[in-house]
């Protein structure tokens, strides 16, 4: 598969990077209205600092993807991702590593063969502007370095919230709740929060934006203890549907990520000093 492919669809599954935290216990309480509930789990978020989570579903262009991730926002921001694109047969599978400010995407051997050997391709993101993302170079790889936790309030933004019902997640009984929110109600309802917590969810709705994603269906699977458990999230995009579910598997927890051998690695930065050069 050709490099560019690869590394846009690995970088789209960053986008798609999702938290919330698994959990245990009782239901959420039945006076709790189905607004405050996911309001209540939506803050929870903000203690969360590592996790590890499944994400199955189909994005725009690539198709039909599956993932598994661990992160941690705490003390540094890491990140490690095996992810497979299911319609692209055995080129389809790529790993993306986050780590001392680098971005790293790889390929195995179909990667290396086009890149002299190297099976890595190397983003220095503290080198790429205020906003530390990739740009339109790689779709929704900049998103990685943000706390994935931010998707997954997106249901605080619908004025509709329903609970569905209960259901078991992974072995957690949780309740079940959903609802539509438009890009332009989740704009709107950003002059609520504080600095912070507004900043994160604008760099996420800016990503939703250069899909041409206008409405969001959202599911949210909320454990006793007030935490998101699973969500899923649904919408048309210029180049096709989004149908993603992320299931958090582990909460706070350590995470160790390490950068690919210098050896197996082509810088970008590097390759590009080079071509000017050239």
């Amino acid at each position: 598969m050709p490099l560019r492919r690869k590394t846009a669809g690995a970088g789209l599954a960053a986008l798609l990077l999702a938290a919330g935290a698994a959990g245990c216990g009782t239901q959420t309480s039945p006076s709790m209205t189905p607004a405050a509930a996911v309001a209540k789990a939506a803050k929870n978020t903000e203690d969360i600092t590592s996790f590890r989570y499944r994400m199955t579903g189909r994005v725009p262009e690539e198709g039909r993807i599956k993932a598994e991730a661990s992160m941690r926002t705490k003390p540094t921001v890491a990140m490690s991702m095996k992810m497979t694109a299911l319609d692209q047969g055995a080129d389809g599978t790529a790993e993306i590593r986050l780590v001392d400010k680098a971005m790293y995407i790889g390929g195995g051997a179909e990667a290396a063969k086009e890149m002299d050997g190297k099976s890595w391709i190397k983003f220095d993101m503290s080198a790429l502007g205020d906003k530390g993302g990739l740009g339109t170079g790689t779709p929704g790889a900049g998103q990685a370095d943000q706390n994935p936790a931010t998707e997954s309030t997106f249901l605080t933004g619908a004025k509709d919230v329903k609970k569905v019902g209960t259901e078991t997640v992974e072995g957690t009984e949780t309740t079940r709740y959903s609802g539509v929110v438009t890009l332009k109600d989740l704009k709107a309802s950003l002059k609520d929060e504080d600095k912070a917590t507004r900043e994160r969810r604008e760099k996420s709705v800016e990503q939703y934006d250069k899909l041409g994603v206008d409405e969001l269906t959202m599911d949210v699977w909320v454990d006793g203890d007030d935490h998101t458990k699973q969500f899923r999230m649904q919408g048309d995009a210029d180049k096709g549907s989004l149908d993603m579910t992320i299931t958090f598997l582990d909460l706070n927890k350590p995470v160790s990520v390490t950068a690919p051998p210098a050896k197996d690695t082509m810088d970008l930065a590097e390759m590009m000093k080079e071509a000017q050069n050239g």
